[in-house]
């Protein structure tokens, strides 16, 4: 195994940002000898996979030819037919992997092909971790149906979200925002609450101007349909099909007709409290099959997201402040864990550095230490 060759094939995959999805980040290259032969990445509106690019492109030099790949070939058949009978029919010699299908029903089937046709199968274990990264969010879906939720936010160092007399400027610097925007790039749908909308009027989009495969769906939660006809969101959404509005049996019919007669999605999911209901709209969500969303909002929504288990994910922004007193808002209100042992425990933390004095926790809620 060749370490430059899969070092190139994670590189491919990473083109697929927001443009694979539904399906995985994927980068094939075929190597003849010491020599590359064959290139391709997945992107879902070119159809092709990354190892039908790779042949293509290798031609006669496939046959004998060694296909490094992030992720095991597929063995089903979807929009397309399956790659590992695509690398068989190629006459590929050897497969170095850097990780197995996530899909629990189809997982070595790839592999378990490719051998009993006499292709050998490597995996390159150092590039493990790397690959599942990448393709997490692919991986959760794929386990679990559902997108994998992430609740981002921007806070000061004791955990301010908000003050109390004015919310004029920022809480981070421009380079913090600007991560923050790769983050919604790399997300399918980007969720905050009517609180948010009220006092704020964002856009929600997609700021960094590169291509996506689809819009990103910008998702309100609106237990009585409160939404501006005028705000931002509302305005930019005509003909794009990228604004969603979840309400509840509460919301104005007459109100709901005008919100769709201007280009806007509205279901009704009923929660408790008489809040729309988070849960059932991230279960919509893997319905359509979006395999990420992103939380962005106020310290009520916060707090019920993580109550409700909804997360999966944190990204949480600090800035060098402090804001202090009883009255500024903290990232997740609502009444709270009552007693420490009861905290929500989270693992696999990784700091992020944003020089010169901000930084971002990045952290999985750990499922089997809450409740």
């Amino acid at each position: 195994m060749n370490a430059r060759f899969m070092r190139e094939a994670l590189d491919l995959a990473r083109k697929g940002r927001a443009l694979a999805s539904p399906n995985p980040m994927v980068g094939a290259v075929l190597v003849e000898g010491d020599e590359v032969v064959g290139r391709g990445y997945h992107t879902y509106a070119g159809l092709k996979h990354a190892e039908i690019l790779a042949i293509e492109e290798a031609g006669d030099h496939a046959r004998g030819a060694t296909l490094y790949i992030n992720l095991e070939p597929c063995s089903h058949h979807g929009r397309t037919p399956p790659c590992a009978d695509a690398a068989i029919k190629a006459g590929i010699q050897c497969v170095v992997a850097a990780m197995p299908d996530p899909n629990p029903q189809v997982s070595g089937e790839g592999f378990r092909r490719l051998r009993e046709a006499g292709v050998a199968i490597e995996m390159a274990p150092e590039f493990s971790a790397e690959a599942e990264k990448l393709n997490e969010a692919f991986a959760h879906f794929m386990r679990t149906g559902r997108p994998m939720v992430t609740l981002k936010t921007a806070i000061t160092l004791d955990g301010k979200i908000s003050a109390p007399d004015d919310n004029r400027g920022w809480i981070t610097s421009e380079r913090a925002r600007a991560h923050v925007q790769e983050l919604r790039h790399d997300h399918d749908a980007i969720l905050t609450g009517i609180g948010t909308v009220l006092a704020d009027d964002p856009m929600l989009n997609d700021r960094t101007g590169l291509p996506r495969s689809r819009p990103l769906l910008r998702i309100v939660m609106d237990s009585q349909l409160r939404i501006p006809l005028d705000s931002k969101m509302v305005r930019s959404a005509a003909g794009a099909g990228d604004l969603l509005v979840v309400t509840t049996s509460a919301g104005s019919p007459d109100r709901r007709k005008a919100l769709e007669d201007r280009g806007v999605c509205v279901l009704m999911f009923d929660g408790p409290g008489g809040r729309a209901s988070l849960p059932a709209t991230i279960e919509w969500l893997g319905r359509q099959k979006y395999l990420s969303l992103m939380i962005e909002a106020g310290s009520k929504l916060n707090w019920m997201a993580l109550e409700s288990g909804s997360i999966d994910r944190i990204f949480f922004y600090y800035a060098p402040k402090i804001l202090g007193g009883l009255e500024a808002l903290p990232l997740a209100g609502g009444i709270g864990r009552r007693r420490r042992s009861d905290a929500i425990r989270l693992h696999r933390i990784t700091i992020h550095p944003i020089p010169p004095d901000e930084f971002a926790v990045e952290g999985y809620v750990d499922v089997h230490r809450d409740r």
